[in-house]
């Protein structure tokens, strides 16, 4: 009976024993298991990008928990608060946008805070790109002079007529040229013309033969009265 009593007594203490590390090792492994659920930074994620001609930065909850979260984001520099909104996550994936002027290398810091489980930022800081998102209109090119068409205040005005220029010269009448159908002179005419004789010769004939007679008279009368006072 008393042999009975120890073995009883051992086989006790061994089932206490084995009941102990069973509960212990449930401990663990829900502890373990609570631990993997909860939320932590390693969750979230943060980018800029841009969004048409506008910057944003965009923030992604993983958390298949869906614990909510509230995300800030902050410019590094000055610490100026950008933007805060509430996110809750999801194992697809929650993403939501802050919109922001910002300018291109430019660093923000973005903190996460979700009940007892996350207080901190995200790592690491998010920078802007290296180019804006909207870019400048680019002029439209002027219409080089030389153009085809040239504008009134490219043209070059019509010069003034000098009043020094001297004034034209008066055209010379040109030479009578000869007629082909007129006639030809007769055989007497061309002997005429060619010894210079015209219609005049007759005339100046007649008045050197009348000066002849009147200087013969004269010289008649002239000795007739010399013979007559010689005589007397």
């Amino acid at each position: 009976m008393a042999v009975l009593s120890i073995l009883s007594r051992t086989a006790s203490r061994r089932s206490v024993r084995a009941l102990g590390v069973v509960a212990a090792s449930a401990a663990l492994a829900l502890s373990a298991s609570g631990n993997a659920l909860a939320c932590n930074i390693g969750e979230f994620s943060a980018t800029a990008k841009c969004d048409g001609d506008n910057g944003v930065i965009s923030v992604t909850d993983v958390d298949p928990a869906g614990v909510p979260a509230t995300v800030t984001v902050t410019l590094k520099s000055t610490g100026e608060q950008v933007g805060q909104e509430t996110v809750k996550g999801s194992k697809e994936g929650t993403t939501v946008d802050f919109a922001v002027d910002w300018k291109p290398n430019t660093e923000y810091r973005v903190h996460v805070k979700a009940d007892r489980y996350v207080d901190e930022f995200i790592k690491p800081d998010v920078t802007t790109p290296s180019t804006p998102c909207k870019t400048e209109d680019t002029p439209s090119p002027t219409p080089s002079q030389s153009s085809s068409t040239p504008s009134d205040e490219t043209e070059s005005p019509a010069p003034e007529p000098s009043t020094s220029s001297p004034a034209p010269s008066q055209s010379t009448p040109l030479a009578a040229v000869p007629n082909d159908n007129a006639p030809s002179p007769a055989a007497g005419d061309s002997n005429l013309a060619e010894t210079g004789a015209n219609s005049n010769t007759g005339m100046i004939a007649g008045i050197a033969a009348a000066l002849v007679v009147v200087g013969g008279g004269a010289v008649f009368f002239g000795l007739r009265r010399r013979g007559a006072n010689s005589n007397s």
